[in-house]
């Protein structure tokens, strides 16, 4: 039988969309607030697959990842998701919603995400939390899985969370 141990404290990596420019510093500011400093912010990408946040958000809506330098307990996922929930709302006008905060927790192995949709690939976790793996590290990379977001599958996030992942692997102590 195998015994229970300490979670291994993973890389809190943040997805963001955003459709007013203006409140990124205040946005980053709040979030490190929240979460410890950034070790990294990726550059803004267009964010153009699915018309989905369109009406929402409004737009034009660009895509960025704010890496944590603090590791996370995966424990505290959906501590997190609820966290970065009540961050959105710091910022609606009104009906608008002009930022939409995606956390996720990266690992060696993988890279997951915090969701409030339930789904058959989709394990609850805490307070109507649940978390979802959205890419494998494999040979050398990151690879999706079948039900891998369209976004997700580009090759500008494949490098971006790879980017990330080597400063992960730069945090761990070398094995011994």
């Amino acid at each position: 039988m195998g015994s229970a141990a300490a979670f291994e404290a993973e890389k809190l990596v943040v997805g963001v969309l955003l459709s007013r420019p203006e409140l990124k510093p205040v946005l980053l500011s709040r979030l490190a607030g929240a979460f410890g400093p950034a070790d990294w912010v990726s550059e803004e990408l267009p964010f153009t697959f699915t018309h989905y946040y369109d009406a929402q958000m409004g737009g034009p809506i660009r895509r960025f990842f704010v890496s944590c330098r603090d590791l996370a307990d995966p424990a505290s996922l959906s501590r997190i998701k609820l966290a970065t929930n009540a961050l959105e709302d710091q910022f609606r006008q009104g009906e608008l919603r002009p930022v939409n905060l995606d956390p996720g927790l990266l690992c060696l192995s993988r890279f997951l995400l915090a969701s409030t949709k339930a789904g058959a690939h989709r394990v609850p976790l805490a307070g109507g939390i649940y978390a979802e793996i959205e890419l494998l590290y494999e040979h050398g990379r990151f690879r999706p899985v079948e039900w891998t977001y369209p976004d997700y599958r580009t090759r500008e996030y494949l490098d971006i969370l790879g980017r990330i992942r080597g400063l992960l692997k730069a945090q761990r102590p070398p094995a011994a």
